[in-house]
């Protein structure tokens, strides 16, 4: 079978061999293959870039360097808190072509040197190609950045930051019908084309499904289509394994499970797909061509955090936790030192995007978890 789907030419093709040999895969199974095939999946394609205008999505720290350098400002806080350490790590989990490391390092060696000094960053991306392009980018940091995975270091202290990652994680699609679970898988019908097929609970997702609601805090309602994250479940807890103290930042699209799971909350869940900053209106199709992402369920980021020792500490919503962590006095000290006026125009620009009410950062929270020494 591993000879059949090497020799296949495109992702396509190869998760319908796939579907042939092994009958229809989870939604689970089939979304972690569309997004991170090592060879063809949409975040480690080495034929273009999914960030950026001329990508699928920008995210906050493209939209805007007042992003990662509000951070820096809040980050440096945080090492105040923690006493002031010699040394601590900042780990960036999916940090893409490293656009927000960056932009934290400058503002720590301008704004904060003593901070800067003490300052190690590692960065784990999935993604080979990404994980080049932000070495080159990193390049006059190098004595400061590392590539290592979250398994692979011990924080004590620091800071585990990521920005729209929880979002990408692979999920499982249940739906509950006169009070039996169903769970999506897919399949390919007659004309070839990837289709959706409900039937019983898969062995992966059936013994742990009560535990889930358990710690998600609630539970769905009758034909009501929900995204269960066990991915998110054991990358928190990773996260705790190896932090001995600190901060755990983590900024994403979500909301709490009274939302998520209340008689107004969309009956067809939360699963959706972009390309070129459009909504797909066929997830199924044209695997590794687009974006596939679901609304974080914040109840259980912070109930599995607590049970593995991380307290909750904040959750805000993005814009407000800019304004109220230094965004304007940032983008007044970034605004006197700009070179002439295209670039103070900029800046105002993307900040406009970070803070208005109906800019996309209100649509996004940060929340903040601590453990403690």
């Amino acid at each position: 079978m591993i000879e059949i789907l090497a020799n296949t030419s495109s992702l396509a093709a190869r998760l319908r061999e796939r579907i042939k040999l092994e009958g229809p895969l989870t939604f689970c199974d089939w979304m972690k293959a569309a997004l991170y095939d090592s060879h063809d999946g949409y975040y480690c394609r080495n034929d273009r870039s999914p960030w950026g205008r001329e990508g699928d999505y920008r995210t906050s720290p493209e939209r805007s360097p007042l992003f990662a350098a509000t951070f820096a400002r809040y980050f440096a806080g945080l090492h105040e808190q923690l006493g002031r350490p010699a040394a601590w790590t900042i780990f960036e989990a999916g940090a893409g072509e490293g656009c927000f490391t960056e932009g934290l390092l400058q503002t720590l060696q301008k704004s904060f040197p003593d901070v800067f000094e003490a300052t190690l960053c590692v960065i784990d991306e999935v993604s080979s190609v990404s994980r080049a392009r932000a070495a080159e980018r990193l390049r006059p940091f190098a004595d400061r950045v590392q590539f290592q995975s979250i398994d692979e270091v011990e924080i004590n202290p620091g800071v585990v930051f990521s920005n729209e990652l929880l979002d990408a994680f692979p999920v499982h699609r249940i739906v509950l019908y006169g009070g039996e679970f169903r769970e999506f898988y897919v399949t390919v019908d007659e004309n070839g084309n990837f289709a959706w097929l409900l039937e019983a609970l898969s062995p992966a997702l059936s013994p742990r499904l009560e535990g889930y609601f358990k710690e998600a805090g609630g539970r769905p309602g009758d034909g009501q289509v929900i995204e269960v994250s066990l991915e998110i479940e054991n990358w928190v807890r990773r996260v705790a394994a190896r932090m001995r103290c600190g901060y755990v930042v983590s900024v994403d699209y979500g909301t709490v499970v009274e939302d998520l799971y209340s008689p107004g909350a969309n009956r067809e869940g939360t699963l959706r797909g972009f390309q070129r900053h459009q909504f797909v209106d066929d997830l199924l199709a044209q695997p590794g061509e687009h974006d596939l992402t679901t609304t974080v369920n914040w109840s259980l980021v912070k109930t599995v955090g607590e049970s593995a020792g991380l307290e909750s500490v904040e959750l805000s919503r993005q814009d407000q936790f800019l304004l109220a962590n230094g965004f304007l006095e940032q983008l007044d000290a970034e605004s006197q030192q700009a070179k002439n006026d295209g670039e103070r125009l900029q800046l105002n620009s993307g900040a406009r995007e970070m803070i208005l009410p109906d800019g996309m950062a209100a649509s996004f929270q940060v929340l903040v978890q601590k453990k403690r020494g």
